[in-house]
């Protein structure tokens, strides 16, 4: 955790809303750890969840979906989780990065670096991303649990404090419509 991060157990004092979208061709809803490891997790830091869903790996039916969560403007933040690796079928970043406004570059490279220490090189199998569209903030994030662990509980979390300093993505909300 950051040194400049709040405490785990304190609850944020902006909650946001966020949407929790797993990609998986073979997890039914009671299969989906790494969903509800997000779930557990951003409803212990105090935000509430707006919607999730479970979609198999269609980039269209992906982008669908996202971009109803990306145009509603009670939804602050959109997690997925799974489609990030190489395999035919994994195309999350593809149907996701092309939505965006702009990336968050520094996400994909500490995720990958939070990892190495995790799971060595495999973790350069991840395409881990993140970025904001239409003032949302998006992260596209590895399928499995352990990465859902790591990317919260080491970089979402705190950033989407505003309680984090010296800064964090909270304060910058309110500008993220700028022209």
């Amino acid at each position: 955790m950051s040194p400049n991060a709040p405490e785990t157990g304190d609850a944020v004092t902006t909650p946001l809303n966020i949407a929790v979208l797993t990609v998986s061709d073979s997890r039914s809803a009671a299969e989906d750890r790494s969903g509800d490891a997000l779930v557990q997790r951003l409803e212990a830091a105090g935000h509430q969840l707006a919607e999730r869903d479970l979609q198999p790996d269609d980039i269209y039916a992906l982008r669908a979906v996202v971009s109803r969560w990306i145009a509603d403007p009670r939804i602050d933040a959109i997690l997925t989780t799974g489609g990030t690796g190489i395999t035919g079928r994994d195309g999350t970043p593809e149907a996701v990065s092309v939505l965006l406004d702009k990336t968050i570059e520094g996400f994909g490279e500490l995720f990958r670096a939070l990892s190495y220490e995790e799971i060595g090189t495999s973790s350069l199998q991840s395409r881990a991303l993140s970025g904001v569209a239409n003032g949302t903030y998006v992260f596209v994030l590895p399928g499995s649990t352990g990465a859902c662990r790591t990317a919260w509980d080491q970089l979402i979390r705190a950033q989407l404090d505003a309680r984090t300093m010296p800064c964090n993505l909270t304060m910058l909300m309110p500008r993220l419509k700028e022209i």
